[in-house]
């Protein structure tokens, strides 16, 4: 589907700044479509040499209200209309204000009012916003739907003024500020609330207020419900701001109570005069409940990698103090095999205890376990390893296993691979797609003995391979004496093929 810029830039001559500003109207606009119990069509001009019946007008974007039914159940987004099937739009940009037909429309067995509110922006209109209100439900005239329609419409007359939305709006605060139907707060210009829907009274219940809030002065009356002098003096101040028109961004804050509330103060300056302020308002307390036991979770569980790998290391090192002290060189080399594997497990705890998302970026860990790989083998040997492709991030489920297998096997190419003193070199060719981990270890060795068989085989090293890889990784391992190189020669050498899914559904 094309964004609002591809359908501006297809079919406008817009500048850079009047695109921005419609930006802007989309991210605030469902405020206003909630409010009006309506949809929001925007229809901008076709630029000339692209129009085909002559002033040609085409909708770049919908919003649909979350108060009532929609207007339009299908997508019109790209939908033309020329000036003979909607004159409002072409007379809204003529006259600079809004318009209203005189009678129903009827679209699809659907009855609906149809508006047409022009969007000034450097004193022209560049765009036109259509509200079309579903009359097929009929409402029934309530304080709530009153006050909701009288600041709709303060906030697009404020449209036509160019006023809103302020061109100094964060977007991030529009996306995560709260909307209508969390809370919604009505002031007069003097300050004073004149309607609180229920979900603004009730967060205001949370936050330790018992009585109603229609009389009330809200700055005030917010600054000694919360606990925090300096949020307390920043709350209040916003609110503040709005009623003098100037626009706030989202503002968070702790009450007495413990509730935690979100408010955002906008300004109702309709033609210029003064109107009050629209103050919206959410209770988050359950959301940051859930968050800070989300982030102490985390941190319990990075405390408690953390304490695995000391604990590890602890371990590796008695090993290393009794292979010293033991005069048995099968022992030595067993116990220094053992310091290796258990110093790969405590390298993957010591990444996961640094990690936000229970994931390890595995190329830096092997370049860590790797090189231990060396200290077991020969003083004697020359063999170079070498890595080609990535391995990129996994999940710690597969991270440990996988780190134990891949040690193994290099462990086996280097110890087994060549004679005592011969040189040669040991290749990790890694492939990775979005459901398979391919991982070739290959060594120019002697090649595997007659009759090998990995089945029955009784290595220590070869018989945790086969178990990780059966069990923990779900994958499958083989080992082929003889192979080809990049060249297509064959070559003497093993080559073990490990693929391992990544996707706990294969």
């Amino acid at each position: 589907m094309s964004t609002l810029s591809d359908l501006l830039a297809e079919n406008t001559g817009l500048p850079g700044e009047a695109a921005d500003h419609l930006q802007t109207v989309v991210a605030e606009w469902q405020l206003l479509a909630d409010l009006s119990f309506a949809d929001f069509l925007l229809w901008v001009p076709v630029a000339e040499e692209l129009q085909l019946d002559g002033g040609d007008f085409v909708c770049v974007a919908h919003a649909r209200p979350t108060t009532a039914p929609t207007a339009h159940p299908e997508d019109v987004v790209g939908t033309r209309f020329t000036v003979d099937e909607h004159p409002q739009l072409a007379k809204a940009m003529r006259e600079m204000k809004i318009g209203r037909e005189e009678d129903p429309h009827w679209y699809r067995d659907l009855p609906m009012r149809r508006e047409a509110v022009p969007v000034s922006f450097g004193g022209e209109v560049i765009a036109v916003l259509s509200r079309e209100t579903n009359l097929a439900a009929p409402r029934v005239p309530s304080p709530l739907e009153i006050a909701y329609l009288g600041s709709a419409g303060d906030l697009c007359q404020m449209i036509v003024d160019g006023t809103f939305p302020p061109a100094s709006g964060n977007e991030a605060d529009t996306h995560t500020s709260p909307r209508v139907g969390d809370g919604l707060v009505r002031l007069d210009a003097s300050g004073t609330v004149v309607f609180a829907s229920p979900n603004g009274l009730s967060a205001y219940h949370r936050m330790g207020h018992e009585a109603d809030l229609v009389g009330q002065r809200l700055a005030p009356l917010t600054r000694s419900l919360i606990r925090d002098p300096f949020d307390a003096t920043e709350v209040s101040h916003r609110i503040i701001e709005a009623l003098d028109g100037k626009p706030s961004t989202r503002t968070e804050a702790d009450s007495k109570l413990g509730a935690v509330v979100l408010f955002r103060a906008l300004p109702l300056r309709p033609a210029g005069q003064p109107a009050g302020a629209l103050v919206l308002v959410r209770d988050v307390t359950e959301v940051k409940r859930r968050d800070r036991a989300l982030l102490s979770k985390d941190a319990t569980i990075r405390e408690i990698h953390h304490r695995v790998k000391n604990n590890l290391q602890t371990v590796a090192a008695l090993l290393r103090l009794q292979s010293r002290r033991t005069t048995s060189d099968e022992a030595r080399l067993a116990l220094g095999e053992s310091v290796r594997r258990v110093s790969s497990i405590a390298m993957v705890h010591e990444a996961l205890s640094i990690s936000v998302d229970e994931r390890v970026d595995l190329d830096k860990l092997l370049d860590n376990v790797l090189p231990m790989v060396g200290e077991v083998a020969t003083a004697e040997s020359q063999v170079g390893l070498t890595r080609k492709g990535s391995f990129g991030v996994v999940v710690a489920e597969i991270a440990t296993p996988l780190v134990m297998v891949l040690a193994e096997l290099v462990q086996n190419a280097i110890e087994h691979a060549f004679p005592q003193g011969r040189p040669g070199k040991v290749e990790l060719i890694v492939e990775r797609s979005a459901r398979w981990l391919d991982v070739l270890i290959r060594d120019n060795g002697r090649g595997l003995p007659s009759g090998f068989s990995l089945e029955r085989s009784d290595g220590l090293g070869l018989q945790i391979v086969r178990t990780l890889v059966e069990s923990e990784l779900r994958g499958s391992l083989s080992l082929r004496k003889i192979r080809t190189d990049d060249e297509g020669n064959r070559v003497p050498g093993t080559e073990a093929a490990l693929r391992i899914p990544l996707s706990r559904r294969l």
